[in-house]
């Protein structure tokens, strides 16, 4: 959450000249979105030309594997994606790549970011930064009170104009030919981006619901531990659109009230393991439910399932190119091969109540994506 990658023991600092610029960014929606616009008027010309062929999703609930399925996919020579550094004036990032490279930026010590999962990033590094632009347009979006979920009778063409212009102009500033973007919420907003980009590829990983639920806690624990000792990272969070865990945790609504108010109820009581898998039944549930009753959504989605990905990388990492019509590229499935393993860091300890909650809330769902005896599987 540094400045930069790197730049600081605590990985849960955020430096000063971040916090007043994120401040200042995120504060003022209606003026970057003008600077944006601006931005479009400059580049017309050049934006004309660049298409926009089956951009890339990856999408699912935190700790399923999308942070280093972007990193490893992210180092294929025809995709683009956004970086730390792009971060905190990501809707204008033609305008402040030029600036990074007028200002210069300085050679950087890979450090573990802030998860402690083995993911080691500089600047340069892939990130998560479309949120944003979503929250630029749909403010609700995060509101546990309002459903998160935006489907095909969802119409914005101003946003819809403006997603397409980001698109180019981040394909213009890597001077690459494919967008790929980690957004964890799209898994809310599938079948509106497949309205929106009718070629769109999105690749959701999906984790046996004990192992996930376990890592799930692990990180809340953590990010509140570290905004404890740094306050200033919840608000940094909140700009940058995660709250997945942390002091302001958010649920993700996916159109059912009554699961919501159940799961922060649960919340409220202490039976954080529950209530994460109901979150987790609600997630994969919604998009369970969307790819049985959409043909075109089924053909466009590819569910990789975190075992098998850690299981066999380098036939995973083939058969996700090829979902996503991107050629094989040795590097990127050598890539798999070296840095995908399964989870050694932490081992699951749930007390026998909290094993058969998870299992009563998650087994219906977890059949639908070929999970069956997960306990056993968690160990």
């Amino acid at each position: 959450m540094n400045g930069k990658a790197g730049e600081a023991a605590d990985p849960f600092r955020v430096t000063p000249w971040m916090n007043w610029l994120g401040r200042w960014t995120c504060d003022r929606p209606r003026l970057m979105r003008r600077l944006a616009a601006f931005e479009n008027r400059l580049l017309a010309e050049r934006l004309s030309v660049i298409g926009i062929e089956a951009p890339i999703w990856i999408t699912g609930l935190a700790r399923s594997g999308t942070t280093i399925l972007l990193e490893i996919l992210a180092a294929h020579p025809d995709v683009a994606t956004q970086y730390y550094r792009d971060f905190p004036p990501v809707l204008t990032p033609w305008l402040w790549n030029r600036f990074l490279e007028v200002a210069g930026t300085r050679r950087e010590r890979p450090v573990e970011r802030a998860h402690r999962d083995r993911i080691m990033v500089t600047a340069d590094s892939p990130e998560a930064f479309e949120e944003p632009l979503w929250m630029n347009f749909f403010p609700c979006l995060h509101d546990p009170a309002v459903s998160q979920v935006l489907d095909e009778a969802t119409d914005d063409p101003e946003f819809e104009y403006f997603l397409r212009s980001h698109v180019r102009k981040l394909l213009l500033v890597r001077s690459r030919e494919r967008y790929l973007a980690k957004a964890n919420y799209n898994a809310t907003r599938l079948l509106y981006l497949l309205r929106v980009f009718n070629d769109a590829r999105f690749v959701v990983p999906v984790r046996e619901p004990l192992a996930h639920v376990a890592s799930l806690m692990k990180q809340h624990r953590l990010f509140c531990e570290g905004q404890a000792r740094h306050p200033e990272a919840v608000q940094h969070l909140a700009r940058t659109g995660h709250f997945e865990f942390g002091r302001d945790r958010r649920p993700v609504h996916c159109g059912d009230d009554a699961a919501v108010q159940e799961m922060l109820a649960l919340r409220d009581a202490g039976r954080e393991a529950e209530a994460w898998a109901i979150q987790w039944a609600q997630v994969y549930g919604l998009i369970a439910r969307q790819l049985d009753s959409d043909a075109a959504l089924r053909e466009a989605v590819l569910v990789v399932r975190y075992e098998d990905l850690c299981g066999d990388p380098g036939g995973q990492m083939r058969r996700i190119l090829d979902h996503c019509r991107l050629e094989p590229v040795a590097a990127v499935t050598e890539s798999a091969k070296r840095r995908l393993s399964p989870p050694s860091y932490y081992r699951p300890k749930f007390t026998a109540e909290e094993r058969r909650a998870i299992l009563d809330r998650t087994s219906a769902v977890a059949e639908r994506f070929g999970y069956r005896g997960s306990a056993a599987a968690a160990g």
